[in-house]
């Protein structure tokens, strides 16, 4: 761990004796002895590393809120935030940082948050520094599932998964396992919607495990466009679905679609992203009668992960993997729970004992998609099968 600097400013206090000369003499010993001590005091420069982020309003207020408490606690590096907000366009960090290398320039990203495909572009090409209990000694409390497909060159340091959101009221057998899901949708027609998979990931996951549910467990880490055959049975379970759905098929537009025939009382039961639903019912913007529940097994989620250039200098990488270890502490990974309403990247039992068990209903266990371009495969055929 590295030591905080602490700067101290040395004052000189000077009282004039006589004259305009020995106003003058003080003045300028004042000035020189004041040099010395600012010289003096800096036994090092302040190293400054840049954070490039991307996503909602929350991934942005989330690390100004943890940023500050960093720089509070490591008086010696200073943090820049450069946040990308989502859908803005114009060339990714990961783009940037691709061309850097190719050009054996300097990309200015010092820590880079990003998906598991980030790290499979960057791994070609050597991008980013590796990074385990040697230089980040708390990776040792991450959910060692979370670690998988990163290859040491990424840490996992919040998640989210794909949950069912239900009235209460409503739904007095809720089920359990997607068979369970799917009877219940065929028993109570109309009371159930998923939203078009090409506009949000809560439908794209509803999707994706349904095919997936059929195949071995490892199918859902390759890549091989070979088991696109595969996917048949998941598909005419889709089909099946369809007339039992909202409107007899009706497939609302993005994540908020289905959560708004929820809180109107349009539908009972929608697969929803868990921080989405979470801030919304903290919000009141659901009715209070909305609960969580995951599936067993469950729907798909993911972390965001955070990743450390392999191209800065050394002072950057050490400040770099400094503020990485920081944001796996308990103090941290309780903002990413309280104020962004995700899962933590440590695990649970590190944590405070009445925020797991304010969670206790979405904290099960979600699975990572990592099929690649396959999931635009899978939004391909489904445009084609399903939505016409």
């Amino acid at each position: 761990m590295f030591k905080n600097l602490q700067q101290y400013t040395k004052k000189l206090s000077i009282t004039a004796i006589a004259g305009m000369t020995a106003l003058s003499l003080a003045a300028c010993s004042d000035t020189k002895e004041e040099g010395k001590t600012e010289s003096g005091s800096k036994s090092e420069e302040k190293v400054k590393v840049s954070l490039y982020s991307t996503g909602s309003l929350n991934v942005q207020t989330f690390w100004e809120e943890v940023i500050p408490k960093f720089e509070e606690e490591h008086q010696d590096i200073d943090v820049e935030l450069v946040f990308l907000a989502a859908g803005q366009g114009g060339q990714s960090t990961m783009d940037r940082m691709l061309a850097a290398k190719k050009a054996n320039k300097d990309s200015g990203v010092d820590i880079y948050e990003g998906g598991l495909e980030d790290v499979l572009r960057g791994e070609e090409e050597g991008l980013f520094e590796k990074l385990n209990e040697s230089n980040i000694p708390n990776i040792a409390n991450v959910n060692e599932k979370n670690m998988d497909g990163t290859k040491e060159l990424a840490i996992p340091h919040r998640a989210s998964a794909v949950v069912l959101a239900y009235n209460s009221d409503k739904v007095k057998e809720v089920p359990n396992t997607p068979d369970e899901l799917y009877k219940w949708v065929k028993d109570h027609p109309g009371r159930f919607a998923y939203n078009d998979p090409t506009t949000g990931g809560s439908g794209s996951s509803f999707v994706i495990t349904t095919l997936y549910n059929q195949l071995p467990e490892e199918a859902m880490n390759t890549q091989d466009e070979s088991i696109m055959k595969d996917w048949d049975k998941g598909f005419q379970i889709l089909n099946d679905l369809e007339p039992y759905l909202y409107k007899e098929g009706i497939y609302p537009k993005k994540n908020q679609g289905t959560l708004d025939l929820l809180a109107n009382g349009e539908v009972d039961m929608v697969p929803a992203w868990s921080d989405m639903a979470l801030e919304q019912m903290n919000n009141k913007l659901l009715p209070e009668t909305t609960k969580l529940k995951q599936l067993e097994p469950g729907f798909t989620g993911g972390p965001a992960y955070l990743m450390v250039p392999a191209d800065n200098d050394e002072k950057e990488k050490e400040a770099a993997q400094e503020f990485v270890n920081y944001v796996l502490t308990p103090e941290v990974q309780e903002v990413v729970i309280e104020k962004m309403y995700g899962f933590p990247g440590i695990k649970w039992d590190q944590l405070d004992q009445d925020l797991q068990k304010e969670f206790e209903s979405v904290s099960g266990e979600y699975r990572i998609f990592n099929g690649g371009t396959l999931g635009e495969e899978i939004n391909k055929r489904w445009q084609k099968e399903i939505a016409n």
